[in-house]
C-alpha cells in the first residue's frame, strides 16, 4: 500500500492507494487543515491512528524545494525530513517531491474526460509539456519524455521570478505592490492571495466602496473564491476587472512557460483557481495574452493548453513515482 500526500501552505490532502496489476488504485482519502497542526508529524500520526495501513511506498508532494530529502514549506512553518518520517510509517521507501512534480508525474496517467480543452492546437506526442499551477502559490514544472513512455520531471521556483508588466496597468500594479514587499514575484500576483491583491488595487484605483454583502461574504468564505464568483457574474465591478487582470497574467505566463522549454506536448494548467474560472480560461483574454509572442505567435496557437480537472492528480502522480514510473531532475 502507497501512502501519498499534497501538502500545501492551506491544506494537506492524504491518500492511501492499493496496487492492483502495477496500478494504483485509491482506496482512502481525507484532508486536513494545514494550520491545525503545529507540523505534519502530529497531522500523520492523526491519519495512521485513524486508518493503520500497512504501507510499502510513501511519496509526499510538498509546496517547496526538496533538497536531500528536506523541504521548508514555502507558505508554513513546516521543515519536513524523510529521515523523520521513516520510523512512523514504517517503511524506508520515502520520497518527497515539489507538488508541481507530482502534478506532472500524473498527467500520463489521465483521462481525457478529466482535462479541459482550452487550445487544441496540434500536440507532438513525443514532445515537452509544461505544467502551471496557481493556488495558496505559483508552481511550475516541464515534463520530459524519455524511452518506453516515461519522463523526467524538471522541478522548478518559476513563481518566484520577477512579475513583469506588459501595460501601463500592470506597471501601476507592479509598483503598488512594490511599495509594501519592495520586490514583486510572480506568485504575489498569479496565485489565490495575488488574486485578492488585484482587486484591492483595482478597488483603490476606482475608489470604489466595498458593499456590505461583499465584505460578509469575505468574512463568511475564502476571498479569492468569492472575488473569483462575484467577477464571472460580474455583481462588483472591481470584482470583474481583477478577474479579467489576473486571467490575462494567466494567460501570457503560461505562454512565457511553453517558450521557455518549446513545449509542443503542450501546457498543462493545474490548481484550485483554474477550475473555478474556467470559462474565462476559454475566452480570448487568456487565449490572446498566451499567443501574443510576437513571431512565435504562430508556434503558440499550436501548443495544446489544457486544465486539469481532477483535484486527485497530485496524489496519482505522488503514487506512481513511488512506483519508480518517472524519475525526477
Amino acid at each position: 500500500m502507497i501512502l501519498t500526500g499534497d501538502i500545501g501552505g492551506t491544506k494537506v490532502n492524504l491518500a492511501l492507494f492499493d496496487i492492483k496489476q502495477g496500478i494504483p488504485r485509491l482506496s482512502v482519502e481525507r484532508s486536513y487543515v494545514s494550520r491545525d497542526y503545529p507540523d505534519l508529524v502530529h497531522l500523520l500520526q492523526d491519519f495512521l491512528k485513524e486508518t493503520q495501513p500497512k504501507l510499502t511506498h510513501a511519496c509526499l508532494g510538498v509546496a517547496g524545494p526538496v533538497h536531500e530529502g528536506r523541504c521548508q514549506i514555502t507558505h508554513l512553518p513546516w521543515e519536513i525530513d524523510v529521515r523523520e518520517l521513516q520510523p512512523l510509517l514504517g517503511t524506508d521507501s520515502v520520497s518527497l517531491i515539489n507538488d508541481l512534480a507530482a502534478l506532472a508525474c500524473a498527467l500520463p496517467y489521465l483521462m481525457p474526460e478529466e482535462l479541459e480543452v482550452i487550445q487544441k492546437g496540434q500536440g507532438h506526442p513525443n514532445g515537452k509539456i509544461g505544467v502551471l499551477a496557481a493556488g495558496t502559490g505559483l508552481g511550475q514544472a516541464f515534463l520530459i519524455p524519455e524511452d518506453e513512455g516515461r519522463f523526467r520531471v524538471l522541478e522548478t521556483e518559476g513563481g518566484q521570478c520577477d512579475f513583469s508588466a506588459r501595460n501601463p496597468l500592470e506597471t501601476r500594479l507592479r509598483e503598488s505592490l512594490g511599495q509594501v514587499s519592495g520586490r514583486v514575484c510572480i506568485e504575489d500576483v498569479l496565485s489565490g492571495p495575488g488574486l485578492i491583491r488585484i482587486f484591492e488595487f483595482m478597488k483603490e484605483q476606482d475608489q470604489a466602496i466595498e458593499p456590505d454583502w461583499l465584505a460578509e461574504e469575505f468574512e463568511q468564505e475564502d476571498p479569492a473564491s468569492v472575488i473569483s464568483r462575484n467577477g464571472l457574474s460580474k455583481k462588483f465591478k472591481s470584482c470583474e476587472q481583477a478577474l479579467e487582470i489576473f486571467v490575462s497574467i494567466y494567460g501570457a505566463v503560461a505562454g512565457n512557460l511553453a517558450l521557455q522549454m518549446m513545449t509542443r506536448g503542450g501546457v498543462f494548467i493545474g490548481g484550485g483557481v483554474a477550475p473555478e474560472v474556467l470559462s474565462l480560461l476559454k475566452s480570448d483574454l487568456f487565449l490572446e495574452a498566451f499567443r501574443d509572442k510576437g513571431k512565435f505567435r504562430e508556434f503558440m496557437e499550436q501548443v495544446p493548453v489544457k486544465v486539469v480537472m481532477n483535484k486527485r492528480a497530485p496524489l496519482l502522480g505522488a503514487a506512481y513515482f513511488a512506483l519508480g514510473e518517472n524519475k525526477i531532475q
